[in-house]
């Protein structure tokens, strides 16, 4: 179903037909226009709709739509002219409500309008039943309306938010594609899209039988499977990407829980995109109120701690585990509105994963006592949580937003988070109240740890920032000190600046090297985690450590001068702004890298300190009891034979993916639980935060 939005102007007649898919029904509050008064109505079966003037009344009523064929044919225009000649009466009849509204109050009135077309008299169009109502716009009436109203679209907007199933693809090569660029060859990527989701996979440059080797997973709304889009883009620099070819997969004809090997061609050009597909069944993922939970059941609890026990640790190795949100309430938020208020919803996103409660409208104090159930694949998942105020007319504002990582959560605890900006790198207004709950499976998340993470559909272009160039040549210079730091103090054992230094130094290099096993070295990277989990203090001085190397400043600067400089301009550095993000990007990864290298030791993350005591442990443990020529023929024999075992594995390196799970000094600042401190200012607030 679908439903049109007209917008008559009183004074020039103007229309303005609008077509939206079937979701958010909108409610149109006041506008004005220096031309005269805009009048909004939203049609749709059996809905409400109010219509707003520049008095202090507010006409409400209900339209029941009976057998009007141009609401399944856009194309009929006599029909829609037809149409909105009867739209002239009812806005005639709301004159006259309006006029005479002491007759007319708080009472419902019913009206019948039959539409007919003036050029075919016999055909039958239909008709619009109206049940009109005259309110005061602050009446208790309304405002019981309201909530009524809110409580039903809140229900409406569960359902339609819960996915029904799970598209595993598995994008592995391409085939004789067409050369796009002038060297014969192409740089192409893919574009998926099922219906609002979208992904886009990496370039692979100069090639005409790309080799992606992706894997990525979409949400199923619809039971019938719906139409999984393709298409093959070649990348282009400094100007708009040429296209390649397309296709389309009906997932109805499918089998479910099968993996399916497709060869799709293009239509319309060469060449083939070959696919691995599954469909499975839905996660366990749930909209709820507070009071029917479902970890709140003790029979359903007994049966999810089972279904994560020890004993079902190699079983549908992608179920981790479940998490439970409670999204309470929240306090003191910004006022977004001219009026002083806000009409703030609250969003949940576990990687690519999104949920969102109801809207709250005119409150900064909002209770939404909603429940929401993530199923867990990756225990090293943050869990996003952003509030947005509602705007009628335009995109929602940003209010704040916490990312918390799953590993972080006090199970069971109500606890109140502060709010930060965009960036989760300074606090906003407000705070907001969570309980979160997370149950999972040890094993199969240690095993999760060493696969490639899952990645985010919707992830912003990188932009060129003075900024955050500077910061990442400031964090790979800092790596290098560090590494340049530990080099100097060698070499000063040799120099003997201090005697006592030198003379254990030798003695402990003679004892190495006369007694060097090769299962020393993991066991060394043992004893190093082991001295920093007991004796090193770092731990505790680790955000002090990072404030002093991260200042965080509003990005307004940026803006004001990526503002002032000229489009045109911007438009002929287009390929050197692709060399600045190059840049930009390149040292973010060698700062990355070093910065996990660093926590991993440090203990940032137990779990995952943990999970390297225990390899390197076993690595020692194969080291002395394995000669290395048997290893090392092993490691290489699995190497050679594994693409012979498995044609479309996608390979990956593990300890590269495990290292992936560790948080940079960044995210580390990201995923820091602000101090909260209700008496003080944004601004107070985040310099007391940095202190």
């Amino acid at each position: 179903m679908s439903w049109n939005c007209l917008i008559w102007r009183n004074k020039n007649f103007c229309f303005k037909e609008i077509n939206r898919s079937e979701g958010d029904i909108d409610v149109v509050g006041p506008t004005n226009h220096r031309h005269g008064l805009f009048i909004v109505v939203a049609f749709m079966t059996e809905e409400t709709v109010k219509i707003f003037n520049t008095t202090n009344w507010i006409l409400t009523f209900r339209v029941s739509i009976e057998g009007i064929p141009f609401f399944n044919n856009n194309n009929n225009n006599n029909q829609t002219s037809e149409f909105m000649i009867k739209f002239f009466k009812i806005m005639s009849i709301i004159s006259y409500l309006t006029l005479d509204h002491k007759s007319v109050l708080c009472r419902t009135i019913p009206v019948t309008l039959e539409l007919k077309d003036p050029q075919h008299q016999h055909q039958n169009l239909g008709s619009l039943e109206l049940a009109i109502t005259l309110t005061p716009k602050n009446s208790p009436i309304e405002e019981q309306r309201d909530t009524t109203q809110s409580m039903r679209l809140s229900e409406v907007h569960r359902k339609a938010q819960l996915w029904r199933g799970i598209v595993s693809i598995a994008l592995i090569e391409g085939r004789n594609l067409i050369p796009m660029d002038p060297n014969g060859l192409s740089d192409p990527y893919v574009k998926f899209r099922l219906g609002p989701q979208k992904y886009k996979s990496k370039t692979v440059p100069k090639t005409l039988s790309p080799q992606w080797r992706e894997q990525f997973d979409l949400h199923l709304y619809e039971e019938t499977g719906g139409v999984l889009e393709i298409t093959v883009w070649d990348k282009d620099t400094g100007r708009r990407d040429d296209f390649i070819g397309r296709c389309q997969l009906d997932l109805s004809t499918l089998v479910k829980e099968k993996t399916h090997h497709l060869e799709l061609p293009l239509e319309d050009a060469r060449g083939f995109v070959v696919v691995l597909v599954t469909l499975t069944a839905s996660a366990a993922v749930s909209i709820s109120d507070l009071s029917v939970t479902p970890l709140g059941d003790p029979l359903e609890r007994q049966q999810i701690n089972k279904r994560y026990g020890v004993s079902k640790s190699f079983f549908n190795l992608k179920d981790v585990g479940i998490v439970q949100v409670k999204v309470l309430r929240a306090e003191g938020l910004m006022a977004a509105d001219v009026t002083g208020k806000s009409d703030p919803f609250c969003v949940l996103e576990l990687n690519n994963d999104r949920l969102q409660t109801h809207t709250v409208y005119k409150n900064l104090n909002p209770e939404w006592n909603k429940v929401f159930t993530f199923n867990v694949k990756d225990i090293h998942s943050v869990l996003e949580v952003t509030v947005f105020d509602e705007d009628r007319d335009r995109s929602a504002d940003f209010l704040g937003k916490v990312a918390i990582p799953l590993l972080n959560v006090h199970n069971g605890e109500q606890r109140a988070y502060l709010l930060k900006n965009k960036d989760l790198t300074g606090p906003t207004k407000g705070h907001i109240y969570l309980d979160i709950e997370v149950i999972y499976n040890t094993v199969k998340a240690a095993l999760k740890t060493i696969v490639p993470a899952e990645r985010k559909y919707l992830e912003e272009e990188p932009k060129v920032s003075k900024q955050l160039l500077q910061q990442n040549f400031n964090r790979v210079k800092r790596c290098i000190m560090v590494l340049y730091s530990y080099v100097t103090y060698i070499n000063s054992c040799f120099e003997w600046e201090s005697a006592q230094r030198s003379i254990i130094s030798f003695i402990l290099f003679v004892l190495v090297v006369w007694n060097f096993e090769l299962y020393m070295l993991p066991l060394a990277l043992v004893l190093l985690l082991v001295w920093n989990y007991v004796f090193s203090s770092s731990r505790g001085m680790t955000d002090m450590s990072m404030e002093a190397m991260f200042e965080w400043e509003d990005e307004e600067e940026d803006k004001e001068d990526k503002d002032s400089e000229p489009k045109g301009f911007m438009d002929k550095l287009y390929a050197i702004q692709d060399v600045f993000i190059s840049v930009q990007s390149a040292l973010d990864e060698v700062a990355s890298f070093g910065e996990r290298m660093k926590n991993t030791f440090n203990w940032t993350v137990p779990f995952l300190s943990w999970l390297a005591i225990t390899a390197f442990c076993l690595v020692t443990l194969l080291l002395y009891l394995i000669p290395l020529r048997y290893l090392v023929l092993a490691w290489g024999v699995n190497k050679f034979t594994k693409k012979l075992r498995d044609p479309y594995m996608i390979d990956n390196n593990e300890l590269l993916d495990f290292l992936s799970r560790v948080p940079s000094d960044v995210q580390v600042m990201q995923y820091r639980e602000l101090r909260m401190d209700p008496g003080q200012s944004p601004n107070k607030r985040r310099r007391a935060n940095q202190s």
